[in-house]
């Protein structure tokens, strides 16, 4: 018996898409400027800074993330949840680069595939709020919502939203990127003084046996090399490395300020960072920041939570990535420990089967936030690290290679997740909470997860 060929019906034509077409509508989790001649003045003078990154990055990172579509790399994607002012500082900008380098030689030996890195660092300023205000002892206050628009403090003058926090943030932003760059270019990044780095973690751990095998085996593959003649003095690869900047397109005026043209090609990129992602709570179809996504020509990336249908989810990616382009477009997981198991897989079953060209990545951190007994807001490293375990699993039974890891992160030594190596419990959360928004992962516990998904790496290896 013969069937038909289906036709497949071509494409609907979008709207005509211009930096400033968002405005026309609905922008959730944006703040509303009380005076709009400042906010103007602000905008103006965003428009005229330089970009602090360029559009050819943008398209490295994007035929980079191609080749994790294809199954041949992995994307490590890791930072504050909330860059702020008072803590910005050289050591801090080093000791978060740090461990994301460290994470990505554990994952790169693990999977014999390169790590494509890139921080939620150098615009991660701006964060939506599950409640537009805040209430201490009978007083009423905005919610604060990012050192990019307001302040933390509990006092009118701090919560109003400032618009001249935009520039600010720009600047700090340019700072950042500067020293990030002369690590990674400047030996800061060289795989034996990170391998080194390593070793001391694992020679510190209580769990070091668990990973002195993969540490060890590292360290032979290098000296290997080197008696082949492969140094850092002699091939660049080894002593310095690609370094991307991402954080969510929520704040769309600081966004809209620094899209430019991109003069070789003629297409409009956002210059504020290489990869922009699209949160859950303002992932709406026709909502502003679709709307703002769809024009630019960054990488982007989209939040998938478990009450994102499959049907609205295959429309949000015909809406952003309609000539199905690798590299353009990631989707970002995060379900929460319970409900990973049954609501991811449906979905990347339809994903898959619609043809899409998309990376997918986890982010174990969103749905899994909880509150101590005490009420402070933390997360279990436990629940953590059985989301990642269901996201391997559910795209191993689709056929989908699991591409990525999206982690909120900290080069410090905070306490603001339980659990881990080092065993934190809910008292030991008052000895270093640092965090103005979400917990955070500490370095220790930050790595002891990279080594932790290199075993599951390994194991799919086995059974593949």
């Amino acid at each position: 018996m013969q069937t038909k060929t289906q036709k497949t019906p071509a494409p609907k034509l979008q709207e005509a898409w211009t930096p400033e077409s968002w405005r026309g509508r609905e922008a959730r989790q944006m703040p509303v400027y009380p005076d709009a001649a400042k906010l103007g003045v602000a905008e103006e003078k965003l428009a005229k800074l330089p970009p602090l990154v360029f559009a050819g990055e943008a398209r490295k990172l994007q035929a980079s993330l191609a080749r994790v579509a294809a199954g041949e790399a992995f994307l490590l994607q890791g930072g504050d949840c909330a860059e702020s002012f008072a803590e910005f500082s050289a050591n801090n900008i080093r000791d978060t680069l740090r461990v994301i380098l460290q994470m990505a030689v554990v994952l790169t030996f693990a999977g014999s595939m390169p790590v494509i890195k890139v921080g939620r660092i150098a615009g991660q300023f701006a964060k939506p709020r599950s409640k537009p205000e805040e209430t201490r002892d009978g007083i009423t206050l905005p919610a604060y919502r990012g050192d990019i628009i307001n302040g933390i403090d509990f006092t009118p003058e701090a919560r109003n939203p400032q618009p001249e926090r935009m520039v600010d943030a720009y600047h700090q932003a340019a700072a950042t990127l500067n020293l990030v760059r002369a690590f990674v270019k400047g030996g800061y990044a060289d795989l034996h003084q990170v391998n080194r780095w390593n070793l001391d973690f694992v020679k510190d751990s209580p769990l070091s046996e668990r990973y002195t095998d993969i540490a060890h085996r590292i360290t032979e593959a290098l000296a290997f090399m080197e008696a082949c003649g492969i140094t850092s003095d002699r091939v660049d690869a080894l002593r310095e490395t690609d370094f991307f900047t991402s954080h969510e397109a929520l704040l769309l005026n600081y966004e809209q300020a620094l899209t430019r043209v991109d003069s070789t090609t003629g297409d409009w990129y956002d210059t504020s960072a290489h990869f922009l992602w699209i949160g859950a709570r303002t992932g709406q179809l026709d909502g502003a920041q679709i709307e703002f996504a769809r024009g630019i020509r960054n990488p982007i990336g989209v939040k998938v939570g478990p009450d994102l249908d499959a049907d609205t989810l295959l429309r949000i990616i015909e809406r952003i990535n309609p000539d199905n382009i690798a590299g353009r477009l990631t989707l970002i997981s995060r379900m929460g420990v319970g409900e990973v198991g049954k609501k991811l897989q449906p979905i990347l079953r339809a994903v898959t089967q619609s043809g899409a060209n998309v990376v997918w990545s986890c982010d174990p951190m969103h749905g899994n936030t909880v509150s101590s007994d005490a009420g402070v807001k933390t997360r279990r490293f436990n629940d953590v690290l059985g989301e990642v375990q269901g996201f391997f699993d559910a795209c191993r039974n689709e056929g989908v290679h699991p591409g990525g890891m999206h982690v909120e992160m900290t080069g410090q030594q905070v306490t603001e997740c339980t659990g881990g190596q080092h065993d934190l419990t809910d008292a030991d959360l008052a000895l270093c909470y640092q965090t103005h928004c979400d917990p955070r992962l500490n370095a220790n516990q930050a790595l002891e997860m990279a080594f932790l998904i290199a075993e599951k790496i390994k194991e799919g290896k086995r059974l593949a």
